[in-house]
């Protein structure tokens, strides 16, 4: 994937205004909430660790701007996560997002693309604990075609989306014209290890 010669790339998917803590994901209005979504219970993110990219990046917390997009990390080497949004381990869509590249070079999410299914990646917590996801899928998508709904989903099974950019560089306008998702769904817990007997 070419560096990018103008710019940084800018996440163009739109997770929607939120209200209490129900978030809405249409693409192209703003939805009707009837009730609250429950409580965080899982606590925030506090880093990614990814093995296959040999990546291992705090997170920082990331909101909606007033234009309804989701703001991407103003340090191409930070990585973000939406932090009005589910949290890793919560039910719903948790959303991390970084930079592919910058003027200087590859940026956090650089490799993002070589993510295959069967790939952990894990979620360490602020108090210690962590929470490990499996890459089910990659997609790409035109910034015009989000699937917003898709990809910033509020409820169902716990579930991680990373966000990138991806597709050809549009020197036109200062970006490239896609962006890149990894969807991942949490692994399933490992069983308990039962200590053997030794025979007499």
């Amino acid at each position: 994937m070419a560096l990018a010669t103008a710019g940084s790339c800018a996440l163009v998917a739109r997770p929607g205004p939120r209200a209490r803590a129900d978030i809405g994901a249409l693409p192209a209005a703003r939805p009707t909430v009837s009730a609250p979504a429950p409580a965080p219970s899982a606590p925030p993110p506090a880093r990614i660790r990814i093995s296959r990219i040999a990546l291992s990046d705090p997170l920082v917390g990331l909101g909606v701007q007033q234009d309804g997009h989701l703001a991407a990390p103003q340090d191409p080497a930070q990585v973000g996560w939406w932090s009005d949004g589910p949290r890793p381990g919560d039910p719903g869509a948790a959303i991390v997002v970084g930079h592919v590249d910058s003027l200087t070079g590859p940026a956090a999410f650089y490799q993002v693309s070589s993510l295959r299914p069967g790939d952990p990646i894990t979620i360490d917590r602020t108090d210690g604990s962590h929470v490990t996801f499996t890459v089910k899928a990659l997609r790409q998508y035109d910034k015009d075609a989000f699937p917003d709904a898709e990809v910033y989903a509020p409820a169902g099974p716990p579930s991680l989306r990373l966000i990138t950019c991806g597709g050809p560089y549009d020197h036109e306008h200062g970006g490239y014209r896609d962006n890149v998702v990894v969807y991942a769904a949490l692994a399933a817990p490992r069983p308990p290890t039962v200590p053997t007997r030794s025979g007499n």
